[in-house]
């Protein structure tokens, strides 16, 4: 159980950065958040993956890893929109 919530915590912050990295412009995002909606869009991913019947292939698994950095870069697109109104 721990172990997992920790691989969650890694695997969100990756995802998170990674998508951060790809979005164009500047993201004034703070690190937790970028974790946050990298470990809801790791998640999220691993969700469509599954539904669409490519969560686990031969080799590195990289239509799952494109889904989760997507979900996560449309999220962190979204809360920067959201936040944006706000300010």
């Amino acid at each position: 159980m721990l172990a997992n919530i920790l691989w969650s915590i890694i695997a969100g912050a990756i995802v998170g950065v990674l998508a951060r990295l790809l979005l164009k412009g500047r993201q004034d995002v703070s690190l937790p958040v970028t974790i946050g909606i990298g470990i809801v869009g790791a998640l999220v991913g691993n969700f469509l993956a599954q539904a669409l019947g490519v969560e686990s292939t031969k080799g590195v698994d990289w239509i799952r890893h494109a889904l989760q950095v997507g979900v996560a870069m449309a999220g962190l697109a979204a809360f920067g929109a959201i936040r944006g109104r706000q300010a």
